[in-house]
């Protein structure tokens, strides 16, 4: 199963750890992924991987519409 949201596309990085010594051995960082439920039009549930910072960002719009 590919490590990547499935609402933005957001996968995994790539870089270096670098040591106290600057040694430098490659590393990734990867997105923290957190499996949601969501009801389709249909009245369907699904399972979706979604990143934890596009969590954040879906529930801050939705607030702000309640708002407006």
């Amino acid at each position: 199963m590919a490590r990547r949201c499935d609402v933005t596309g957001k996968g995994p990085l790539v870089g270096n750890n670098v040591s106290h010594a600057n040694n430098k051995t490659k590393r990734r960082q990867l997105p923290n992924l957190r499996t949601v439920r969501i009801t389709l039009e249909d009245g369907t549930r699904k399972k979706i991987k979604v990143a934890a910072s596009t969590l954040r960002t879906m529930k801050k719009k939705a607030a702000q519409a309640e708002i407006a």
